[in-house]
């Protein structure tokens, strides 16, 4: 199984950035998936979540509005679309997947891929 994360860098305030997370080893298309951050020092928190078929979504309030969750079962990925960055968004971002579930409770999930960075300056 391995859950591989792409897309971080470097962007002003303002600016926009499309994670992207390709999947492997697991049906894929059998699985919620779900993505996460943690910023230095802190906690890993929820950020958005999508159901297996992706005709539903899940948003922490502090992206909602402003980040959408997609998936494309076709080619194993989901993607973060991330627009009017704020540099409190700036963290290491995680995708997750889970059996059974799509939410953000990170017991759930069965499966972590490796962080991107994305860093957002003010």
């Amino acid at each position: 199984v391995q859950l591989q994360a792409s897309g971080g860098g470097l962007v002003q305030a303002g600016g926009s950035l499309r994670l992207s997370c390709a999947a492997s080893g697991f049906t894929f298309s059998n699985y919620g998936m779900g993505w996460f951050r943690q910023a230095p020092g802190k906690e890993r928190e929820f950020v958005a979540a999508i159901n297996w078929s992706g005709g539903s979504t899940y948003y922490a309030d502090a992206v909602k509005g402003r980040f959408t969750i997609s998936r494309d079962n076709a080619q194993k990925r989901t993607h973060l679309q991330m627009n009017s960055l704020k540099p409190e968004d700036t963290a290491g971002y995680y995708c997750a997947a889970s059996r059974n579930y799509y939410g953000p409770a990170e017991i759930k999930y069965d499966y972590w891929g490796q962080g991107t960075k994305v860093t957002v300056s003010s």
